[in-house]
C-alpha cells in the first residue's frame, strides 16, 4: 500500500476519533455512576432497550422478505422499488418522523380510519416510538440481508428443487442458513440504528417521560440543562455502539495485522 494513503486515512481517522475524546475529556467521571444511575437515565435506557428490540424484530419479519424479493424476485419496477426501500437512508430522519405523522395521526390518511374503527391514537405513544425506529432501520437490514442472498446465490435451491423441493422448503432449509450471518449482521445494525434514532421519534412520538423519551432524546434535553449528564449519557451511548458495531462486523474482513 502506498505510504502516502496514510496522510489522509489518518485524517480521517482523527476526525471520527478526537471528538469522542473530546467527550471523555469533558466527562465528570467522578459523578458518572449518579449520572448514568438516575431514575430518569435508567428510564431512558430500558425504553430504549426494549423499543429497538421490538422494531429489530419487525425489520427481521418484514424486512427479511422484502431483502428476498428484492434479490430474487424478476418482476418489473425492482429498482424503483429498491429506490423507495432505500429512502430513510438519505432523507433527514425528521423528514420520515413527519411523514409517519401525516399518515398515522389523528387527521392522517390512515390514522383518521384507525381512529374512527379502533379508537386507537397512535402519534405521541411507545409504539410510535416503535414505528419511527422500524422506519429508519428497515433499510439497514434489507441491505445487508439482500447482499447475503446475492452472494450466495440459487444454485443450492436449484438443486433441490430437481430433488421435488417445495421452494418454501427449500428457502426455510437452504436459503435461510446460508444467509444466517448476513441476517445476524443486518439485524444488529438494525438494533444499533434504532437505539440512536433521534429526528423521526421526536417528530412524530414527542418527548414522554418513560412512554416516549428514549436515550437520545434524553441527551438532548439534558445538554439544555446538565452538560455533564448529556456527556455522560452520550459516551453511554459511544460504548454501546462499538460494542453492536464489533460484534457485527466478521472478523474475516479484518486485516491481517
Amino acid at each position: 500500500m502506498p505510504a502516502l494513503l496514510w496522510v489522509p486515512a489518518g485524517v480521517a481517522f482523527a476526525l471520527i476519533a478526537l471528538p469522542v475524546v473530546g467527550l471523555a475529556l469533558r466527562a465528570d467521571w467522578p459523578r458518572m455512576p449518579e449520572l448514568l444511575l438516575s431514575d430518569s437515565a435508567l428510564a431512558a435506557l430500558r425504553l430504549s432497550l426494549e423499543t429497538a428490540a421490538v422494531s429489530t424484530v419487525l425489520c427481521i419479519v418484514f424486512g427479511g422478505p422484502l431483502a428476498a424479493v428484492l434479490a430474487r424476485g424478476r418482476v418489473r419496477g425492482l429498482r424503483l422499488l429498491r429506490s423507495v426501500v432505500l429512502l430513510p437512508l438519505v432523507l433527514p430522519p425528521v423528514v420520515g418522523g413527519l411523514a409517519l405523522l401525516f399518515l398515522l395521526g389523528r387527521l392522517g390518511l390512515l390514522g383518521r380510519v384507525i381512529d374512527a374503527w379502533f379508537g386507537v391514537t397512535i402519534p405521541f405513544t411507545t409504539a410510535a416510538v416503535v414505528l419511527a425506529q422500524t422506519f429508519v432501520a428497515l433499510p439497514f437490514l434489507v441491505v445487508s440481508l439482500e447482499g447475503a442472498l446475492r452472494t450466495a446465490g440459487d444454485r443450492y435451491e436449484a438443486v433441490a428443487a430437481t430433488l421435488g423441493a417445495t421452494p418454501w422448503l427449500a428457502f426455510r432449509r437452504i436459503t435461510v442458513p446460508l444467509v444466517l450471518p448476513g441476517l445476524t449482521s443486518g439485524a444488529i445494525l438494525a438494533f444499533a440504528r434504532c437505539l440512536g434514532e433521534f429526528g423521526a421519534t421526536i417528530a412524530f412520538a414527542g418527548s414522554l417521560e418513560g412512554v416516549t423519551r428514549t436515550l437520545p432524546l434524553l441527551v438532548y434535553l439534558e445538554r439544555e440543562t446538565d452538560t455533564s449528564a448529556a456527556v455522560a449519557l452520550s459516551l453511554l451511548l459511544v460504548v454501546v455502539a462499538v460494542v453492536v458495531i464489533a460484534v457485527a462486523r466478521p472478523r474475516g474482513v479484518e486485516g491481517s495485522a
